[in-house]
């Protein structure tokens, strides 16, 4: 936002509601800028309080935020105010909710109409794309109860005159489809009130559905399910703002967003391809910059934890397996020899428990083997 911005359009921007309706929240009195009633056509700067119905509402930083637009695919029965007296769903219960400042919907549609809903938090945009100088195209699938005739779509395409002055359809195509309800795509370059339905109305036909299915630049998708929401990438919004002659400010880099370099580090962790650290159990040490090939072992000074109980508990986990094949010596075999080693005192005494059960091994008597017989030698065969 520019210094010395006027005050509605400042409010508009932040989504807090469209300049007309600020316009008249102004001459009610609701807002106030550094304690005093705020008048129409104030400009106000960052440095200003504003306060709007007794909440303080707070300018936006140098840095623009971006622009967020919603397309919401709305169902039948629900309505695009914020507050129902009688109790009637809203469209804006099924959108995401803002941190700071609200979606603003643009282009209103009836309880009975269906399709594509636009919904932004930024007041210039919705301001812009619903300004009748901008000519928006809005695109409609109609289904039409009654006769229709070349001549009738000729009248509706001439313009026909309504309560509000003359309306008609930029373009009218007539879908396949036989019987008497009759498909038609229609298009308009203006959002006056039921304007779809009251044309129809005015050649003696009844509108028994109606679905808008584009906006501008936006169309519903194959994906766009009713009753479902979803936000327009960077692209697609550029691509809006431009079509009303706006150019959205541009996104925070990942470096100025808050936590940036935060997550940035974690998801270098994660990174496929990056080494990974390997786990070792307590007492040992391994780091995945350091040489893959270097052993792991206890860290330098630690004292014995569990990895080295677990070794020095492995040695005695074998039994003695005399008898079954493979050098025996002094009752462990030779591979448990070399990586169990057997501890004993300066005296000789044992000192784990690897030594006590060597000891207590050597010390029973294993099992007599017993001798095999050499084989009986084969005798020759007979001859006949």
């Amino acid at each position: 936002m520019s210094e010395g911005a006027r005050l509605h359009k400042a409010l508009a921007d932040l989504g807090l509601g469209s300049r007309r309706e600020i316009e008249g929240w102004i001459e009610a009195g609701r807002v106030t800028v550094n304690g005093r009633p705020a008048v129409l056509g104030q400009r106000v700067a960052r440095g200003d309080r504003i306060v709007v119905d007794g909440r303080p509402v707070r300018l936006p930083e140098a840095q623009p935020a971006a622009i967020r637009v919603i397309v919401y695919n709305k169902p039948e029965g629900e309505i695009c105010s914020r507050r129902d007296p009688e109790g009637r769903p809203t469209v804006f219960a099924a959108l995401p909710r803002l941190r700071d400042g609200r979606w603003i919907i643009v282009g209103r549609l009836d309880l009975n109409t269906t399709g594509l809903l636009l919904a932004t938090d930024s007041g210039e945009l919705a301001n812009r794309l619903m300004h009748p100088g901008s000519s928006i195209e809005r695109e409609y699938l109609v289904r039409v109860l009654g006769e229709v005739d070349p001549a009738l779509l000729a009248r509706l395409r001439a313009g026909v005159l309504l309560d509000d002055g003359m309306a008609a359809f930029d373009d009218i195509r007539e879908l396949e489809g036989e019987g008497s309800n009759r498909w038609f795509t229609v298009v308009l370059r203006e959002g006056r009130n039921r304007e779809v339905r009251r044309l129809w109305e005015s050649q003696g036909c009844k509108v028994s559905r109606l679905k808008r299915v584009r906006f501008g630049t936006v169309a519903l998708g194959p994906r766009d399910r009713r009753g479902t929401c979803r936000e327009l990438d960077e692209a697609e919004v550029r691509a809006l703002c431009a079509s009303v002659g706006l150019i959205p400010p541009a996104r925070a880099s990942a470096v100025e967003r808050p936590g940036a370099r935060r997550r940035e580090a974690g998801s270098a962790a994660r990174r496929p391809g990056a080494p990974r650290a390997r786990r070792g159990p307590p007492g040992t040490y391994s780091s995945a910059g350091d040489d893959a090939a270097a052993p792991r072992g206890p860290s330098p000074g630690a004292a014995p934890g569990r990895g080295a109980r677990a070794g020095e508990q492995g040695a005695t986990a074998g039994r003695d397996r005399r008898g079954q094949g493979g050098a025996v010596t002094g009752g462990v075999s030779g591979r448990d020899a070399a990586d169990r080693p057997v501890r004993r005192n300066a005296d000789g005494s044992p000192a784990n428990r690897a030594a006590r059960r060597h000891d207590e091994r050597a010390a029973t008597p294993g099992p007599a083997r017993r001798k095999e017989e050499p084989a009986a030698a084969k005798r020759p065969p007979r001859r006949r």
